[in-house]
């Protein structure tokens, strides 16, 4: 195996689905073969302590990922320089990185300097969202082009690549995220844990994700009178912390929803896992926000591990996290009706799942287990 440098600002101790994929595949490569250059963060120290591996903190950090403001270009050469040094040190073979902007833009940069080959991953909406502006858009293509392959989460994000012209398919490889079966599993009912989080005698559907408006819990909480009318039992728990959080506790305030809807912004890991484990069902109403889409959705592949029915919005790459109409169903989330109306027929209908069956495609499909193997299959680890 190459020795690689995993360029990433999103990782460990920061919250996220992508966090979670880079610690659960890095971690299980040799420690001998791997460096990480990540952001310094707050409890940064603290977590570098609790593991193996050989990670550089570094400023990854910058508002402007273009390169014709002065902050930009700035930023830019500050990074290149940090990881140029970084290569060196460690005698670098090759750079994965976390993302094609603006991480796959320093790669790029060093691989012009070096010669060290790169790879990016990519995620659906960073792609998407590039297109949008002609500067990121024309910085996303060069990356994609030089790049020696893009790893993407989903076929979904993989055609996007496409579409758009950043890249040929050979250049492509899809590899989904995958979740960790022995910690995400079923579990006997917990009366005590419902109690506790305020959600006893009541059918609790559970949102997990980033508060922002991709992830839908905005039209959800507005859904919420109606849905109450028809099921006056339902609770909507929301798990997970972000810039929207006072916009949906005031929303929750105004429509008089509090004994029905409950935000969860400090859960522990233990508590994320009996909320899986303890709801109802779940569900992530996502929907496309200008170019910004959910490329996967790992909350729903660990949804399913621990045994539950999972809806999402119709958006993305949601419907290849599930096996449609046995583990889960993706409906129209793109305004409040048609998440209402859409969510009555769900809950009108039966939404039990085959526990074996779910179990089953999650360990098969998405096990961290088998996933160094799909990692060697896909291209990325050579």
């Amino acid at each position: 195996m190459k020795k690689v440098l995993l360029l990433t600002q999103n990782f460990p101790p920061t919250d996220g689905g992508s966090c979670r994929w880079f610690w659960e595949l890095y971690s299980r490569l040799p420690t001998d073969k791997v460096v990480v250059a990540t952001d310094i963060v707050d409890g940064s120290e603290q977590f570098d302590n609790t593991h193996n591996m050989l990670v550089e903190r570094i400023p990854l950090f910058s508002k402007e990922w273009g390169i014709i403001s002065l902050a930009g270009i700035l930023f830019y050469l500050r990074s290149i320089k940090n990881v140029m040094k970084l290569v060196k040190k460690h005698q670098i073979e090759e750079i994965h990185c976390g993302r094609v902007i603006h991480e796959g833009v320093i790669a790029l940069a060093v691989k012009m300097f070096t010669g060290v080959p790169y790879k990016c991953f990519v995620h659906g909406e960073d792609v998407e969202t590039a297109a949008t502006s002609r500067e990121h858009s024309a910085l996303v293509s060069q990356v994609c082009k030089k790049a020696s392959r893009l790893i993407c989460n989903s076929h979904n994000s993989a055609m996007l690549v496409e579409k758009l012209g950043f890249a040929s398919k050979g250049v492509c490889s899809v590899l989904h995220p995958g979740v960790d079966t022995d910690v995400f599993k079923p579990a006997a009912p917990d009366e005590l844990f419902r109690e506790q989080v305020g959600w006893q005698n009541k059918t609790v559907m559970l949102t997990v994700g980033r508060l922002q408006r991709r992830k839908g819990q905005d039209f959800l909480i507005k859904a919420m009178p109606e849905l109450l009318k028809h099921k006056p039992d339902l609770h909507y728990a929301v798990v997970g912390r972000g810039e929207l959080e006072k916009e949906l506790r005031d929303s929750i305030s105004e429509l008089g929803l509090e004994r029905c809807v409950t935000l969860h912004t400090d859960f522990s890991d233990e508590q994320l896992v009996k909320a899986y484990q303890q709801c109802d069902f779940f569900i992530l109403p996502n929907r496309t926000i200008g170019n910004d889409i959910e490329g996967f959705g790992m909350v729903l592949v660990e949804a399913q591990a621990c045994g539950k029915y999972v809806i999402a919005g119709e958006s993305g790459g949601t419907a290849e996290t599930m096996i449609i109409g046995n583990t889960g169903d993706v409906i129209d989330c793109s305004n409040v009706n048609k998440l209402s109306s859409n969510l009555l027929n769900k809950l009108s209908s039966e939404m039990e799942v085959n526990l074996d069956d779910s179990r089953n495609y999650i360990v098969t499909s998405f096990s961290w287990s088998q996933y160094v193997l799909k990692a060697k299959k896909s291209g990325l680890i050579t």
